[in-house]
């Protein structure tokens, strides 16, 4: 093998999740070169990677790359999309390929009929399926996220009470579903003693503010004890994803939502304390630790029979009550993410 292309379009949790399987591609082939397609979009999460040496991007036409991809006649192809426009990539360059099993029928039926004959295997482990006949195995050493230099935040530029530790939380999203309310949040912020950096991109702000008001409303019900707006910070769209990256790797602890950052947080080895609403870690989507399973946390509501109502997630509660989220226990959260020890119970 001289040259492998790998196909993965979107989106940042699944890029990230394909790393593993580029970084072992490049150090068990002798002198390969990795070739990534992708959407302009989400191209720096490949960019930044040194395990690849060359990145092709696009909007919305396939047919320019096409014709590019095509003078460099890869060796191998791996198409870790597994979609038409992917397959049509594939065929198109007519050079020897493979993927990995997608399960999608496996989901309708977990999503649509409660019926789980998922496999229990994380995404991860079937993207290897893709490189097997190439006899790439994976090291183990779990999810890559590289922070180029000039979007490397500085955390001594936090304010001197966030530099002594802080959590993050990552209260975004891309679905209304999966996402835990601003008023459970609130209520994790005002039992936890410790600072918050509340992390999201531009169509999270309104969010941000609902809890940063939330938590001092609630303060100043308190006898006026004070407000707790010095322990939270927040760069909700303020910042970008490298240095929402940095923010999250400088963390004790993170909780999240299924979502990139969840993923990112996973690359950097977090103590992760994930929470799931109408989507289920049994889709194989879950932080992937392999060596460190103890670090991640899955906190859901088991009980609510609707769930999984998606594979993904809806832009509001199909039922009306979002029970999956509004049942979360917060006191659980919070002894997570004060849990140093990380005893506590995990997938």
């Amino acid at each position: 093998m001289k040259k492998i292309l790998v196909i993965r379009f979107s989106s940042i949790g699944d890029i990230v999740l394909t790393t593993p399987v580029i970084r072992c591609l490049k150090n068990q082939l002798q002198e390969v070169e990795i070739h990534v397609l992708t959407k302009k979009k989400f191209s720096n999460l490949y960019k930044t990677n040194p395990y690849i040496n060359k990145v092709y991007e696009f909007d919305d036409s396939l047919k320019r790359n096409i014709e590019e991809l095509k003078i460099e006649h890869y060796d191998y192809v791996v198409d870790l999309q597994k979609n038409k426009r992917s397959v049509r990539v594939t065929r198109a360059l007519g050079r020897l390929h493979a993927s990995f099993p997608k399960l999608n029928f496996r989901k309708f039926l977990l999503s649509t009929f409660k019926i789980n004959i998922m496999p229990d295997i994380h995404i991860v482990d079937r993207y290897f399926k893709a490189v097997e006949k190439l006899g790439v195995k994976n090291d183990y050493q779990g999810l890559d996220f590289f922070i180029s230099e000039k979007n490397n935040y500085d955390i001594s530029q936090l304010p001197e009470n966030f530099q002594k530790g802080y959590y993050a939380f990552v209260i975004g999203g891309t679905y209304k579903t999966k996402i835990l309310p601003s008023v459970k949040i609130v209520e994790i912020i005002k039992k936890i003693n410790k600072a918050v950096v509340l992390l999201g991109g531009p169509d999270d702000i309104e969010r941000a503010e609902e809890i940063i008001y939330g938590v001092n409303e609630t303060t100043r019900q308190q006898d006026n004890e004070g407000s707790k707006n010095s322990q939270i910070l927040n760069l909700v769209g303020k910042i970008n994803l490298e240095q929402s990256a940095s923010i999250v790797k400088n963390a004790d602890s993170v909780l999240t939502n299924d979502t990139g950052l969840m993923h990112i947080a996973a690359a950097f080895h977090k103590n992760i304390v994930s929470v799931w609403g109408n989507t289920v870690p049994e889709l194989g989507m879950y932080p992937y630790l392999p060596k460190e399973k103890e670090k991640c946390h899955i906190v859901e509501c088991k009980d609510v029979k609707c769930r999984p109502c998606s594979k993904l997630g809806f832009k509001e509660c199909p039922k009306k009550h979002f029970r999956c989220m509004m049942e979360i226990d917060v006191e659980e959260v919070v002894k997570l993410m004060d849990n140093e020890l990380y005893s506590y119970e995990i997938i």
